[in-house]
C-alpha cells in the first residue's frame, strides 16, 4: 500500500553541507516537483485563508520563490526583505546575530504602509535571527504582521520559541531533529 506523501518527503538531507557535521535539509528538490511544491504553497496558505492580508513578506532568498508563490495565489503584492546593499532605493536596515557573527537584512522604506497585514514566508526556521530581523523592519514601517509560516522547522535551535516569545503566530509544515 502506498502512503500519501508529505511535504517533507519531498525534501532531500546533504550530509556535510556547507560544514562538516551540518545536515543540509535542501528544499530544491520540493520546488523542483510540482506536485510537492502545490502541496506546500497551499499547506502555508491554509492556516491564514480568510485571513485580511495586503502583503506577503519573503525573505532572502528561498522565501522569494515561496513568498511570489504565495502572493500570487492571493492575488497580493510581493515585498522582499534583502541583505544589505541588495536593494535599490531608500531602505531601512536591521543588524542580526548569526552564529559566527552578524548580518544585517534592509527593506525598502516604502514597502509597508502602516497598518497593512503582512504574511512573513520563508523556507526553513533555525535560530530565527533572520526572521526576527524581518519582523523588526516590518514593524519599523507600521505594518501589522498576522503570521510567520515556514517549510522546514529545526526545534533543537529554538527559532520557533523565539519567534512565539515575540508574540508570533508561527506556522510550520515538518521538522527535522538534528543541525
Amino acid at each position: 500500500m502506498n502512503k500519501k506523501k508529505e511535504v517533507r518527503d519531498y525534501i532531500r538531507t546533504i550530509v556535510d553541507f556547507p560544514h562538516e557535521g551540518i545536515l543540509f535539509r535542501d528544499v530544491t528538490t520540493l520546488f523542483s516537483d510540482p506536485r510537492g511544491l502545490r502541496m506546500a504553497i497551499d499547506q502555508l496558505l491554509h492556516p491564514f485563508a480568510g485571513m485580511q492580508i495586503d502583503k506577503v513578506v519573503g525573505l532572502e532568498a528561498r522565501g522569494f520563490i515561496l513568498g511570489g508563490a504565495i502572493a500570487h495565489q492571493l492575488t497580493l503584492g510581493f515585498v522582499p526583505i534583502r541583505k544589505k546593499g541588495k536593494l535599490p532605493g531608500a531602505t531601512l536596515s536591521q543588524a542580526y546575530t548569526l552564529e559566527y557573527g552578524e548580518a544585517v537584512m534592509e527593506i525598502h522604506d516604502d514597502a509597508i504602509l502602516p497598518g497593512e497585514k503582512v504574511l512573513v514566508v520563508d523556507d526553513l526556521l533555525a535560530t530565527g535571527g533572520t526572521a526576527e530581523a524581518g519582523i523588526r523592519l516590518i514593524e519599523r514601517l507600521g505594518g501589522e504582521i498576522v503570521g510567520c509560516t515556514f517549510v522546514v522547522d529545526l526545534p533543537e535551535l529554538g527559532g520557533r520559541r523565539k519567534l512565539e516569545d515575540m508574540g508570533m503566530d508561527v506556522h510550520i509544515l515538518c521538522e527535522f531533529e538534528g543541525v
